[in-house]
């Protein structure tokens, strides 16, 4: 909508430049031909009363036969010339006739393009208004959820105690989701049950219609069959073609990853958060002599820091110490750490995409990024990518 807005904006200065050098030019000719026509008119004036005297009153004149004689040459020359300059001035209107057309022209073009570029800006301004209502209600509801997971993050004790709280806090919103839609179900079961109840009530009462209510009934019962068969069909093909479009996202962020070999280094099909040289590896001790439970990587000073693999945030913060980590749900039970940054770039409850800039590095020294990647609660080696086996967790 901008560029169609700024595009119009150019087509108008472009008239309104065309319709100024038209009314230049109109102005121009309009005086030229004022001055031709003042000497235009002194000239034929004086023929005019040449030609009132007629040629017996001419004989009769006080003055010399050569003078007579001179005056009638003159008149000779004057009148070719006179009418060359008649038929330029001839000329000259039909230019001015032709400007004013087309500065007339001009003039509805660069209306109708004001009026198209009011439009355009008033839609514009409407969908402006639009995006800032949807921001306000997208920056709630991240502030209740940010103030969620602030909450979780000070109950809990550990990382394994934090990660267990936001699996629970998941777990309890799909279950209420889960109550709502049963209940529904079962007022949607009560509520046939009671038409049904009415039914056969009324079955009772009128005997007399008691035929045309059967096959009433059973029409209505063939109606519901279909609607349920549709329905079922439609949740199957939404289904499918969820499961479609999930596929095709991971295809895309593979084709992406592989076409992609100048950014953060991939291994197993997953993107490290950073580039730099890996300095600890999964079950590997680490500089305090405990054993690693995910990679470290030493990389440069403000480096980026980028999502593994698509998903939601689900933790931005500092946790006791780990300094600001980053905690990304991936799906299918994979969780994301990332511990060691110098500033967060995201918020909780946003959803990102495979090496999409979350955090940057510390900008001094040679910062250290610890990264560990965790499926359903359990460590598992990063370097095995998003495919490994489950099991083998170090807690």
């Amino acid at each position: 909508m901008a560029d169609q807005a700024r595009g119009q904006e150019q087509t108008l200065d472009q008239l309104e430049e065309s319709l100024a050098g038209l009314e230049a030019e109109e102005r121009e000719r309009s005086a030229g031909l004022d001055a031709e026509r003042q000497q235009i008119a002194t000239l034929l004036a004086a023929l005019q009363r040449l030609a009132r005297i007629p040629p017996e009153a001419a004989l009769a004149r006080p003055e010399s036969p050569v003078d007579t004689l001179r005056s009638a040459l003159l008149l000779r020359d004057a009148v070719p010339a006179l009418k060359a300059r008649a038929d330029a001035l001839a000329q000259a209107l039909t230019a001015l006739a032709d400007t004013r057309g087309k500065l007339v022209d001009q003039r509805s073009k660069a209306l109708a393009a004001r009026v198209a570029l009011s439009e355009k800006q008033d839609e514009m301004n409407r969908l402006i208004a639009r995006r800032e209502e949807l921001s306000r209600q997208t920056e709630e509801e991240r502030v209740q959820v940010g103030q969620r997971m602030a909450d979780l993050s000070g109950q809990a004790t550990d990382l394994r105690q934090l990660m267990e709280r936001i699996e629970a806090e998941r777990r309890a919103a799909i279950e209420a989701a889960a109550r709502r839609e049963a209940e529904r179900r079962e007022a949607e079961r009560k509520e046939a049950a009671r038409r049904e109840a009415e039914k056969r009530e009324a079955e009772r009462r009128l005997a007399a219609q008691k035929e045309a209510e059967r096959k009433a009934a059973e029409h209505k019962l063939a109606e519901l069959r279909a609607a349920e068969q549709k329905i079922a069909e439609q949740k199957a093909a939404e289904e499918k073609r969820a499961k479609d479009e999930a596929a095709k996202e991971a295809a895309r962020e593979r084709e992406l990853a592989a076409r992609a070999p100048d950014g953060p280094p991939a291994i197993a099909g997953m993107v490290l958060p950073a580039a730099g040289k890996l300095t600890t590896r999964f079950g590997e001790s680490d500089r305090f002599g405990a054993t690693s439970r995910g990679v470290t990587v030493q990389t440069r000073p403000g480096a980026a820091v980028v999502a593994p693999r698509g998903g939601t945030i689900v933790f931005a913060g500092p946790f006791k110490g780990y300094g600001l980590i980053l905690i990304v749900e991936h799906g299918n039970g994979y969780h994301s750490l990332i511990a060691g940054l110098g500033r967060i770039d995201t918020a909780v409850g946003r959803k990102v995409a495979s090496g999409e800039p979350l955090a940057v590095m510390p900008s001094d020294g040679n910062p250290d990024l610890y990264f560990e990647l965790r499926r359903n609660g359990q460590p598992i080696n990063p370097q095995r990518g998003f495919g490994a086996p489950e099991g083998k967790g170090q807690g």
